[in-house]
Parts: structure tokens; C-alpha cells; sequence
């Protein structure tokens, strides 16, 4: 093999043994001992030894570094790999296969440079990639020349549009125009800049079904000549429209238990629903609603047509054009008894055609004030909860948008399950806010008073602008003698029971102050019963029921003012002059505190100042500091109260000035606007410790009543009068006095320096004495008795015609 070795031509001038030439594969047959019989042109051609030259030599001598086993094997191995000398010297890695010949002792040797092989096998794999793509129905692959026209695809019919695509077709043949423009641009890109793209997302429409969106992903690389030169565009086309709708989809129901049911209001939470579903689900959405829902009521259970009393409550977009039917509060026009609207109110999501929502309305007439314009489809879902239909979400497409589908039927009946929890969460949150605002209305007097010592005027703020109640009241309290007590207290805590101990505190309050108690003592009464009430309460409760409290009483008569505070702010006055100043009084512990003492601040009051007094939420709101809270409040009365405003308007004004919109605690505020009685409207005078003194006192009362024009209460004024002046002689220690005060009654006053308390009892016939509270009784409209630090006072009221 030697011998011709060296007249072998250069296969590659690299050294490798690669031959450029070589392009099959070689072959050989051997004789049983190994020596070559045959050889073939590609033979030659991969060693450069002809068949002259290799004929009748073993093969093996064309074999560099013959490995030992090789050398001395019996016969040729049945495959490997060698490496051959070329006829020019060169080295040729080689892998080789025998097969021994049938009915001969001969073998076949076939042998192809290694390289080949790997390169066949990777074309394989190629190969096997590329038909593995073909066959891929969501990935389509097409290649485009220079003009963008389609060469060869694996598109198949129902690929795009339902027809196969041919050679020679281009974009616009299968797509919309606009559509085909937009994806041509983006292929003329790529042919242009050699560029790559990847994955860059389209949205086209088929030719023959334009008013279905597809989404695309589009992939797409040059093509270019083994010289470089550009010889059009590869594209992967794939169909990601189900992968986007249902990441839509996901996205929708995230978004839909994040945005809606953060509001506990009815009509705001269907708003919200709306304004989730317009236009990521449809491009116009409506929330339907039982009229008595928005109400916190529970909506009436009735099935087929007819008027179901329904109204909607919610639209999206607003800034659409609805028909005039469909504005928000309307409500919906009766309805025919059709097959879908049943299944709708047995819990079932239906999609209405056109036509089928047409009959549903009764006919294109009724139809036409609730039905858009260009709308194709309509899907209801019902929005069902704890055993009752709220109402229905409404969701129109209209205009070229996509017809629902099963799985977005799916999906809505899942969102709407969700919506109507949260919408029953707020009607029931606004039934139970409805019933404790009513509660705290009912517990709380009458907004103004008009009485002989001042007029009065309360205003009261819910915490949460409204959202939330609690326990801040106020009050006044008509005493006799023409006097006004006026309250005002917050009890610890929110909601119903501190309403419910608010409620029994007025109760409590306004028992005491008919027995005209100071208003030191009432208030240690009162704490008295805080305490019980904490005892009855859980023992987890016992730290929330308490209350603090401020109680005055004005009497008209003298001008004088006689207040104590249990914890509670300072009262404000403000003097006819327009001057402002906080009251300064000496406040007592909190009403949940007993055993403390309070005091009485007695201050006087000029006609037509106005007093008021309210709750810390008034001069607390935010983090402002009570002292800065309680200047603005005294600065604000003195700019607000005057003279020719009325009370209310001026209380309502005050409270929208100081207190935030949605304010954490209640507010409340009570204005008084002090009056006197004139001196000429009274008579006093003082009673002699005699019996004769009763006639006296007859005399005197006589000739008043006849200077005020009160001739026809002569008779039972003259009895009442000597009823108690001989009490007052008979039981009681001097000194005693006599008080007559005219107004719209007529008081009669007895006071002595006893403290022995009277009691109205029914005389045996044999008694000598013992009818004369008994007669006052009779005579007059009531009587009472109150109790001062050193004397008591029986008194009488009678009615004036």
C-alpha cells in the first residue's frame, strides 16, 4: 500500500482528509482473507488509490496506526471507525460498516468520512424537527419571498380560515386588510434590517369571518443565499387566542375579588361590578337590581314575566350612549314570560341573541328603549345568594366584538357568584345600618325645642359620615318652674350596644331630673347605674361600658345656670355681644367611675346667649389636639351665632365646617339660646311663721292674678295657695316663701327650710286632715316637689286659656 501511497493527489489542502469532492459512499469487496477484489469510483475517490493499484492487497494497509486486536483479527469487524491514508499523505477519519455476501466467502465494506455521518445525522434530526413542527396545528410555518408572497407553509385547511393556503398567496388573500397590512409591515421589517422577531403579539381577523379576533404570536427570521444576499422570510405563526383568554380570563376574576366588595353601599359595589366588566368582558355592562335590594331589603320572590320590580343600578361605561331606558335608577319595563328568563331565575347563565332578547321585551317597540343600537349578543347571569335573586349582570357586545363563548359563560356564572355575595354583604350590612340609625334616632329628642327658657337646637353625626353609629346623644329636658336642663354624653364604644346603654342613660337622666335633683347628685346617681350596667355585662365588656356627661340647668327666672361635668368637655358661650368663652367648670371622673364626687359650677346668663354643648368628636377629629380642636370650635361659634340665624342652620353649618367627611367618632352638638322671665311675670314675697299669715297669702295671690288678667283662675289659685302655705307653716321651719311666676301657666311656689319630703294619700271620711296635696292634686296640671341644699319647694302648674 506503501508503494503507491505517495502518488495519490491532495484531497484537502487543510490537512484533514476532508475531500470536497467525495460526495458518496465508498465501497469495497474483500475475500474472505481481508484482500480487496473490487473497488468502487467513490472508493477511489475518498482515498485517491484506483483500483489498479488496491486490488489484491489487504485493505488493512490503507489503515493508519493499526490497533493490535484490529491487526490480528480473524476477519473484518462488523463496524467501526479507522482512520485511512490518502494517496497525498493525508490522514481520513472514516466509519465503515462489512456485510458478508450471501452464497459467497466474500464481504462488502462500506465506509463514508465521519463527518459526513454526523452531518447526515443532524440533517436527520433536522429533518424530524421540521416535520414535527409541520404537524403542529397551532404553529403554522410559512415562508415568504421578497415580496412577501407565500412559498411553502404547512398551513392546512381550517388552519386560518377553513382553506388552503397556496403557493404564491399572500397576507391579505387570508386576512382583513388592515390586519394584513399590520403583519406585513412587521415581515418587511425583518427582510429589511435582518433583524429577527420574536414573539411579538397580533390581533387579525380571517377574511371570511371578520367578526371573529384570533391572536397571533409572530415569530420571523431572514433567509438569505449561501452569498448572503436576501432571499425572503421565515415566519412561525402561532395561534395563542385560547392562552389569552384564558390568562384574560384569570386576570378578570382577580380583578373582580379585588375591586369589588370593598364597599358595604349597595349601589356603589354594583358599580364597581360594572366598571370590573366594561370593556375587559363586554363593551357595555349593566347591574340589575330588585328595587327593594338598594334598601338593605331582602327582593321579592317571583318567577316567569311580568313586573318583576327591577331597576338598574349601576352602568358601564358611563359615558356610553345607552338608550333611554337603561339610565341608572330606571326601572326595568315588565317582561315576557320566555324560556331563557326562567332558566335565568333558576340560577342559570343564558346568552340572548338579538331576536331571542326582542321577544323577551315583547316586541321591537318595548325592546328599542333598553336595547343598544349595534349590540349582537347579551349574556345574563343572575346574581344569586343565600337563597335569593338579587338581580342580574347584564353584559352587551355589540359592533364587530367576538360572540360569547361556553367558557366565558362559565366564567361569568363564577363572577357572578362572587358579586352577589358582596352585594348581599352591603344590603344586609344596610338593613342592620338602616335599623340602628333608626334606633338612635328613636332614642335621641327632637331635633329643636322651643320652651319659656330657651330655644334649642341638636344636630348629630354619625361616625364614618354616616357609616357607623354609637352612643353620642344630647337632650333637653323641660323641668318645672319653666326651667331646661340640657344634656349631652357619649357613651363608651360603637354600634348597637352602645346605643342600647345610651338609650337607658337618656331614660335614667331624664327620670332624675323630674326629681329636679342638682346637678351633682344626679350625676352620681347616674354613675351608680353605669356601674350596674358594667356588673350585668359579660365579663369581656366590662372595660366598654362607660360614658362621660355633661348636665346643666337654666332657670329662666333667676339667670343663673347650674351645671356639673362627668368627664365630659367644657360648654361654650357665647354672649349677645358675639364674644365666645369656654366654660371653665371642674370636671368629675367618667361615669364608669363611682364613688368620685362632683361639683357644681353655677354661672349667669344673659338673654339671648346661646350655649352649646357637644361631644369630643366635634373637637377631636383626626389627630388635631382637643385644646386646638376646642378653639376652633369656640372661634366658629363666634362667627356663626347670630342673632337673626336660626339654630339649626347654624348647627348643621358648624358641623360641616369642623368635622372631616368621614369622621372616626360621633358628633354631636346642642345649642341654647337663652330667654328670661320678666320681673313683672313674677311675685315673691315671704311668709310669716302665724297661721293668719294663710289669708295673707290668699290676699296676695288674689290681687296678682287679677294685675295679670287671671280673674278665672282666682278660685283654685286661692286653694292651692293655702294648701301649701299651711304646709309650710304646719310641717315646715322658717323661713318660708311665696312665688308666683306667669307665663304660658301659672306656677305657685311654697318653699321652707325643711327637708321632709310630702306625699299625696287618700284621706279616710273620719280624718280631720291629710286631702291637701290631694285637692293640688286635682286642681292642677301637676305638682311636684324638689329638694335644695337647705330647703325644699312644693310647687304647682295650672294651665292658661
Amino acid at each position: 500500500m506503501n508503494a503507491y501511497a505517495n502518488n495519490a493527489a491532495t484531497v484537502d489542502s487543510g490537512g484533514t482528509g476532508r475531500a470536497h469532492t467525495f460526495g458518496g459512499v465508498a465501497a469495497a469487496v474483500l475475500d474472505h482473507q481481508g484482500a480487496v477484489v473490487r473497488w468502487s469510483r467513490a472508493a477511489q475517490d475518498l482515498t485517491g488509490v484506483t483500483a489498479e493499484q488496491v486490488c489484491g492487497h489487504p485493505v488493512l494497509e490503507l489503515v493508519a496506526d493499526l490497533p493490535d486486536d484490529l491487526r490480528n483479527a480473524p476477519q473484518m469487524p462488523a463496524s467501526g471507525r479507522a482512520r485511512l491514508r490518502h494517496q497525498c499523505g493525508n490522514l481520513i477519519d472514516v466509519t465503515f460498516r462489512t456485510i458478508e455476501v450471501e452464497s459467497s466467502a466474500e464481504f462488502l465494506l462500506l465506509a463514508v468520512p465521519t463527518h459526513h455521518v454526523a452531518d447526515h445525522e443532524q440533517h436527520e434530526q433536522g429533518a424530524a424537527l421540521l416535520r414535527a413542527l409541520s404537524a403542529q396545528n397551532r404553529i403554522t410555518i410559512a415562508l415568504h419571498d421578497t415580496n412577501l408572497a407565500t412559498v411553502q407553509t404547512n398551513a392546512m385547511p381550517g388552519t386560518f380560515d377553513g382553506h388552503p393556503v397556496q403557493p404564491g398567496t399572500r397576507l391579505c388573500d387570508v386576512l382583513c386588510a388592515e390586519d394584513a397590512q399590520n403583519l406585513e409591515a412587521v415581515l418587511r421589517q425583518v427582510l429589511e434590517t435582518g433583524a429577527p422577531v420574536v414573539r411579538t403579539n397580533q390581533h387579525v381577523r380571517w377574511r371570511n369571518q371578520p367578526a371573529q379576533q384570533h391572536a397571533l404570536s409572530v415569530s420571523a427570521f431572514p433567509l438569505e443565499d449561501e452569498r448572503g444576499r436576501p432571499t425572503g422570510v421565515a415566519a412561525l405563526y402561532i395561534d395563542s387566542t385560547d392562552a389569552q383568554r384564558a390568562r384574560r380570563n384569570l386576570d378578570l376574576a382577580r380583578e373582580v375579588a379585588e375591586q369589588v366588595g370593598r364597599s358595604l353601599d349597595v349601589v356603589r359595589t354594583a358599580q364597581d361590578l360594572a366598571d370590573v366588566l366594561a370593556p375587559a368582558f363586554g363593551d357595555l355592562t349593566a347591574v340589575v337590581l330588585a328595587q327593594s335590594v338598594p334598601d338593605g331589603d331582602e327582593p321579592p320572590k317571583q318567577l316567569g314575566g311580568g313586573d318583576l320590580r327591577l331597576c338598574t343600578a349601576a352602568l358601564a361605561p358611563t359615558t356610553a350612549a345607552w338608550p333611554a331606558g337603561s339610565k341608572r335608577g330606571a326601572p326595568v319595563p315588565p317582561l315576557a314570560d320566555h324560556p331563557l328568563l326562567r332558566s335565568s331565575q333558576h340560577g342559570k347563565t343564558v346568552v340572548y341573541g338579538r331576536d331571542d332578547f326582542i321577544a323577551l321585551m315583547g316586541g321591537p317597540q318595548p325592546a328599542e328603549s333598553v336595547l343598544p343600537n349595534d349590540a349582537h349578543a347579551v349574556m345574563v347571569a343572575p346574581l344569586y345568594a343565600r337563597g335569593l335573586t338579587l338581580g342580574n349582570i347584564v353584559v352587551w357586545r355589540t359592533g364587530q366584538s367576538d360572540p360569547f363563548t361556553e367558557d366565558e359563560t362559565d366564567l361569568m356564572t363564577q363572577i357572578a357568584s362572587r358579586a352577589a355575595l358582596a352585594i348581599d354583604n352591603a344590603r344586609r350590612y344596610t338593613r342592620e345600618h338602616k335599623a340602628a340609625v333608626a334606633l338612635q334616632q328613636r332614642l335621641l329628642p327632637p331635633a329643636t325645642t322651643d320652651t319659656p327658657a330657651a330655644e334649642t337646637a341638636g344636630v348629630y353625626l354619625p361616625a364614618g359620615g354616616g357609616a357607623d353609629i354609637s352612643g353620642d346623644w344630647y337632650d333637653a329636658i323641660a323641668l318645672p318652674s319653666l326651667r331646661l336642663a340640657l344634656v349631652a354624653g357619649d357613651v363608651v364604644g360603637h354600634g348597637m350596644p352602645a346605643s342600647a346603654t345610651m338609650g337607658r342613660l337618656r331614660a335614667a337622666i331624664q327620670t332624675l331630673a323630674d326629681l329636679e335633683l342638682e346637678p351633682d347628685e344626679l350625676l352620681t346617681r347616674i354613675a351608680d347605674l353605669v356601674q350596674r350596667l358594667a356588673a350585668e355585662a359579660p365579663p369581656s365588656d366590662h372595660d366598654t361600658i362607660g360614658a362621660t356627661c355633661l348636665y346643666a340647668v337654666y332657670d329662666p327666672v333667676t339667670q343663673r345656670c347650674a351645671m356639673a361635668s362627668a368627664g365630659h368637655p367644657p360648654p361654650v358661650l357665647v354672649r349677645p355681644d358675639g364674644t365666645a368663652e369656654t366654660i371653665q367648670i371642674s370636671p368629675g371622673p367618667p361615669l364608669s367611675v363611682s364613688g368620685m364626687p362632683y361639683e357644681t359650677t353655677t354661672i349667669d346668663l344673659e338673654p339671648g346667649s346661646i350655649l352649646a354643648l357637644y361631644t369630643d368628636g366635634l373637637v377631636e377629629p383626626g389627630d388635631r389636639d382637643i385644646d386646638q380642636g376646642l378653639r376652633r370650635l369656640t372661634d366658629a361659634l363666634a362667627a356663626s351665632c347670630r342673632p337673626d340665624r336660626a339654630l339649626d342652620e347654624t348647627g348643621r353649618a358648624l358641623l360641616t365646617g369642623l368635622v372631616e367627611e368621614a369622621p372616626r367618632d360621633d358628633a354631636t352638638l346642642l345649642l341654647a339660646r337663652t330667654r328670661a322671665i320678666p320681673a313683672k311675670d313674677t311675685a315673691h314675697w315671704e311668709i310669716p311663721a302665724d297661721p293668719a299669715a294663710v289669708s295673707k297669702a290668699r290676699e296676695w295671690t288674689t290681687h296678682q292674678l287679677t294685675r295679670w288678667g287671671l280673674d278665672d283662675l282666682h278660685f283654685a289659685t286661692e286653694l292651692i295657695v293655702s294648701e301649701l302655705v299651711t304646709n309650710a307653716i304646719r310641717y315646715g321651719r322658717p323661713p318660708s316663701h311665696l312665688r308666683l311666676i306667669h307665663h304660658n301657666v301659672l306656677v305657685c311656689e311654697v318653699t321652707d327650710s325643711s327637708s321632709s319630703q310630702p306625699r299625696l294619700q287618700r284621706a279616710r271620711t273620719t280624718d280631720e286632715g291629710g286631702r291637701g296635696l290631694f285637692i293640688i292634686a286635682q286642681l292642677a296640671a301637676r305638682w311636684g316637689c324638689r329638694h335644695g341644699q337647705n330647703d325644699k319647694t312644693i310647687w304647682s302648674e295650672q294651665l292658661i286659656d
